[in-house]
């Protein structure tokens, strides 16, 4: 029943993951808390997201603080505190970070599964890194799972 699905989180919580996420990642609703229906996590950005395209779903932000760089098929803008985007699945996109301290945002995916994928990406650590950023070489293999790829040029 619906009823039992509810759901509150204070200030501050989380809810629980197969694996511990980073708090720059806080999931407050998991996709198996919305019957798959979306995820929504609250992020700090604090790293560059490589231009990548999901295949299946759809990915809205809305940036609570801060300014967020926005690279979207052929158009870059920066969205600050304030902006909504909606990213459609099927359409390459990036994400970075313009100002500091970084933005701060709300991500939906419908349907749910990002924070499957975050679970993946931190259990793999810091071999889908180089130089200290995300590479999409390293990050593919993992991505693909999940219905995502990223750029590799």
């Amino acid at each position: 029943m619906s009823h039992n699905r509810f759901l509150r989180l204070t200030p501050g919580e989380v809810r629980p993951g197969r694996v511990p996420i980073p708090p720059a990642f806080a999931v407050k609703a998991t996709t198996a808390d919305t019957e798959g229906r979306f995820s929504l996590l609250e992020v700090t950005l604090a790293r560059d997201i490589p231009r990548h395209t999901h295949d299946v779903a759809d990915e809205s932000i809305y940036v609570l603080s801060g300014e967020l760089g926005v690279d979207f098929d052929d158009r870059s803008f920066v969205a600050p505190a304030g902006t909504f985007v909606l990213l459609p699945h099927g359409i390459p996109h990036a994400l970075r970070a313009v100002s500091n301290p970084p933005p701060r945002l709300v991500q939906i995916s419908s349907p749910g599964g990002w924070e499957c994928y975050l679970e993946d990406l931190f259990e793999a650590g810091p071999t889908v890194l180089t130089d200290g950023a995300l590479d999409p070489r390293k990050i593919n293999p993992i991505a693909a799972a999940h219905s995502i790829h990223y750029d590799e040029h």
